[in-house]
């Protein structure tokens, strides 16, 4: 193997993990813009029910009513919690897959990449 191979070898590996590296901050990028938007869907459920609860708790006749809202209330955000964490859940095993398949791809590349230069 000439000086000539071995640059040629070190530029394309050097070329091919900066395109890996390119590849999982594109992957880490979306995760985040996907748990971050779920976050922010929350975070705009959670102050609805602080609004709706401070009218409620202005406009009620009586204790009682109030009492029977704010059961209903904390009824729905539970319900939502739930539905959030299950939806939060789903999206990190989305997340999960798609390193997985990053990492397979990466090795996969690199197991090419090195059977390439033995057999030259």
């Amino acid at each position: 193997m000439t000086q000539k191979d071995t640059v040629k070898i070190v530029t394309d590996l050097t070329s091919k993990n900066l395109e890996r590296m390119n590849a999982l901050g594109e992957l880490n990028l979306r995760a985040w813009e996907r748990m971050t938007a779920r976050q922010m869907d929350l975070m705009g459920f959670l102050m609805e029910q602080t609004v709706r609860s401070m009218k409620l708790a202005s406009e009620s006749k009586s204790f009682t009513d109030l009492a029977k809202a704010q059961m209903e209330m904390a009824k729905e955000t539970g319900e939502r919690m739930m539905e959030e964490s299950k939806t939060s859940l789903k999206v990190a095993a989305e997340v999960r897959d798609e390193y997985r398949d990053w990492y397979k791809q990466g090795m996969t590349e690199m197991a090419e990449g090195m059977r390439v230069p033995a057999a030259a």
